[in-house]
């Protein structure tokens, strides 16, 4: 185990170096300035701002002094933002987006998962052509039709749930939650789709293999051959999906962050894209990148346990 995380780390150094250099250049290569806006600066006005980021010094110094930031945890100044670091920005709109995300992707595995055994086992009949319509459906209407859609119905319509903000941090749990329902209910809703279909799937594959046969033919309980040796073997594909679409779910939910107005990293993330604030970009990039070498780091290690036949050394 301990050589496998080793070389996994070797793995993971250059990997984020190459994620570094990529957005390093390939944000100072995009077009425009993150100091031009509706009210241009003087010529004297803008050289003293780009001498203050060291801005106005060869490309390489200034690759050179980001990369050195980075590797000491220090992100650099926000551009666009007075005061602020990166990191900060970070720190503000992270746990927000980890909540969200988190809880979706709790849902949509629980559900998902579900949905998908019981498609499996009753194989065309009417709970697996309800489970997979239900799957169909999550797949094709985007995350930006169904959060107006439920705004409207649950919020508008009916009122019993906020049309979005956050809780503040002195409001009980008992009224905080309703703050949450719509924005995680958009977000797992694509999940689940998937997962289901994934794990349907997977159990239809693994149900037919031999050892389930055997387990059936020792007089096991089906709830026994279900949990405990079919659906080991058939999440294993799910595994593997998981890692990255958490990161994914986690850092890039623009649209519901945006519909429900919540102070999220991913809507930070693009308002920085469109004000050309290069460091803030490149650390949620940065971020990102980070989060999933971890989680595919993680669905390594949870596919080892899964499957008797993986060793990790």
């Amino acid at each position: 185990m301990l050589r496998f995380l080793f070389r996994r780390l070797l793995i993971a150094i250059p990997t984020m170096f190459i994620v570094v250099t990529l957005a390093f250049f390939m944000m100072r290569a995009a077009p425009g300035s993150p100091f031009v806006n509706e009210r241009h600066l003087s010529p004297e006005v803008e050289a003293n701002v780009m001498a203050k980021y060291g801005m106005n010094r060869p490309l390489a110094v200034q690759y050179a002094t980001y990369v050195g930031g980075v590797l000491h945890g220090d992100l650099g100044p926000s551009l666009k933002y007075k005061d602020k670091t990166v990191l900060k920005i970070i720190s503000e709109g992270f746990p927000h987006s980890l909540l969200i995300g988190g809880l979706a992707m709790t849902i949509a595995a629980i559900v998902g998962v579900s949905l998908g055994v019981v498609g499996a086992l009753r194989q065309n009949g009417p709970a697996d052509y309800t489970a997979m319509g239900v799957a169909v459906l999550g797949v094709c209407i985007p995350t930006f039709v169904t959060a107006p859609l439920l705004v409207l119905l649950f919020a508008s319509m009916l009122g019993v749930l906020p049309t979005g903000g956050w809780p503040t941090a002195s409001q009980p749990l008992s009224s905080a939650w309703r703050y949450f329902v719509m924005p995680v209910a958009v977000l797992s809703l694509p999940q689940i789709a998937i997962i289901s279909r994934l794990t349907r799937a997977g159990m239809i594959e693994v149900l037919r293999s031999n050892y389930v046969r055997t387990a059936r033919a020792k007089g096991l309980p089906e709830h026994s051959v279900v949990l405990r040796h079919a659906l080991r073997g058939a999440i294993l594909p799910l595994v593997s999906y998981l890692g990255p679409a958490t990161a994914g779910v986690i850092t890039g939910s623009l649209v519901v962050e945006r519909i429900f107005s919540l102070p999220g990293i991913g809507r930070a993330f693009v308002a920085s894209a469109l004000q050309r604030d290069y460091t803030v970009v490149m650390g949620v990039v940065i971020l990102y990148a980070g989060l999933i070498l971890f989680l595919n780091l993680v669905a390594d290690v949870l596919y080892a346990a899964l499957d008797p036949r993986v060793r990790l050394s």
